[in-house]
């Protein structure tokens, strides 16, 4: 049972600031560019407390998450953020041309409190594993500021439409922002209780999937068991538990929710047309040893490999793959003077999957972390899962000039993962690799800000 609640969003006051000029994309999107230019932008740019930079004159004690915090406390207090009076939902509407394409697109949703639930209890799936850096970073700011500034992007069923049917307004929007990739955003308060209380009622069935925001949701989960062993060690030591007014919201038949208990998410449907998958290519660096010919014979054993032309730009070679995933598998390496197509498994790639259903030895980037990353360049799961010799890059561009230009061994470009595996996969209880999908485009933090205290 999905539960959500409506919640008094703490936002920017429009009078004190230009939204579009303190709003920012989800932190692990920020390039170190893009956080100079959030930081020129304004001095109430979301990014000082999102992601803040390491300073040399930081006195003991002092750190990226503290300085967030006081930031945090400071703009409240200066009323550079306005907490609305009532709860309510906020409809979230991105109007976009994805990468490549010319047709204009529009994904809707709406913002709410949801309830964290572990993946055991059969209520939230994930379709990602997750990296340790990552959480270890965003728990930290979690603790100090005790806020959710982003949003967690949640996919659920609603194939007659009903729901998203409800998410219109006949005004302006409160707030619309176009972020630096040209994406038009817009956001609508609905504090009208009977029709929280009817999207509310209509959302208790459903289930929901992680489409961007893995690491931020095992945050909140370890966050929440934190939280829960502090408030029972109270209670044991004679401390009274204290509820803030957030902890109103109903848990209809049981216990309040405590602030803890709930994370701010965005829910969109997955019959959305607006639901775009980007690729999320593998950059390799780092190894004692690599060579181009060595790479293509060991790929041999388990691909049908074909040299391709090596002056190829992005545009070619998101052709090329295209092309070729129409009939299967289809993988590109790209090393600095050469670029092979990785396509036709052979019969023997197989015992290097059996771990996993038939339903991931079909996806390409299953098999580009088992059999390539894994079996043949030898990098261990813990190391991926580290970090170590893999990086994760969107731009196609990017990929091919950093292996054109030294900075990496080894590109391995690839096709997105469709909507529908991502959905078969996540309900089976079952996870690809870490940053196999990249959803564009990303819900904006700063939008709304769910602060617990």
């Amino acid at each position: 049972m999905a539960h959500i609640a409506p919640f008094r969003a703490l936002r920017y006051d429009p009078a004190r600031v230009q939204p579009s000029q303190v709003v920012t994309q989800p932190y692990d999107k920020i390039t170190p560019e893009m956080q100079e230019g959030y930081y020129a932008a304004s001095p109430y740019n979301l990014i000082r407390i999102i992601l803040g930079k390491q300073q040399p004159t930081d006195r003991v004690g002092e750190t990226t998450y503290t300085r967030a915090a006081e930031f945090f406390r400071d703009w409240r207090r200066q009323g550079i953020f306005l907490q609305d009076g009532q709860p309510a939902l906020y409809i979230y509407a991105q109007r976009f041309t994805a990468p490549g394409g010319k047709t204009e697109l529009e994904r809707r949703g709406f913002i709410a409190l949801g309830r964290v639930e572990d993946y055991s209890a059969g209520i939230v799936f994930r379709h990602e594993q997750t990296l340790a850096k990552p959480k270890a970073d965003r728990l930290e700011l979690l603790r100090a500021t005790r806020a959710h500034f982003g949003q967690l992007f949640m996919l659920y069923s609603d194939p007659g439409g009903e729901i998203d049917g409800l998410l219109t307004s006949g005004r302006d929007a409160d707030v619309e922002v176009r972020d630096e990739y040209g994406v038009q955003h817009r956001v609508w308060r609905m504090a009208d209780p009977g029709l929280i209380d009817l999207i509310r009622g209509k959302m208790r069935d459903k289930k929901l999937v992680i489409a961007d925001g893995h690491h931020r949701y095992e945050t909140a989960l370890t966050y929440r068991k934190e939280r829960r062993a502090m408030a029972a060690s109270a209670v044991a030591g004679g401390i009274p538990r204290e509820h803030s007014s957030e902890e109103a919201l109903d848990r209809k038949g049981g216990a309040e929710d405590a602030p803890y208990d709930l994370a701010m998410m965005t829910f969109i449907p997955m019959e959305s047309p607006g639901l775009v998958i980007l690729p999320t290519h593998r950059v390799v660096q780092g190894l004692s040893s690599f060579s181009a010919d060595n790479f293509r014979a060991k790929a041999g054993t388990y691909f049908s490999v074909e040299e391709v032309d090596s002056s190829i730009d992005a545009g070619r070679a998101s052709a090329i793959l295209r092309e070729s995933g129409r009939s299967g598998t289809s993988l590109l390496a790209v090393t600095a003077e050469r670029v092979f197509l990785l396509d036709r498994p052979k019969p023997i790639s197989s015992n290097l999957l059996a771990e996993f259903s038939l339903r991931q030895q079909s996806l390409d980037v299953v098999q580009l972390h088992k059999i390539l990353l894994e079996g043949v360049l030898g990098i261990s799961q813990e190391a991926i899962r580290d970090q170590q010799h893999v990086r994760y890059v969107r731009d196609t561009d990017e990929a091919l000039n950093q292996t054109r230009g030294g900075e990496a061994q080894v590109a391995f470009l690839t096709n997105p993962v469709r909507m529908q595996e991502v959905r078969e996969i996540a309900l089976a209880g079952e996870v690809l690799p870490q940053k196999s999908t990249d959803f564009y485009p990303k819900l904006l933090s700063g939008l709304t800000i769910y602060a617990l205290e």
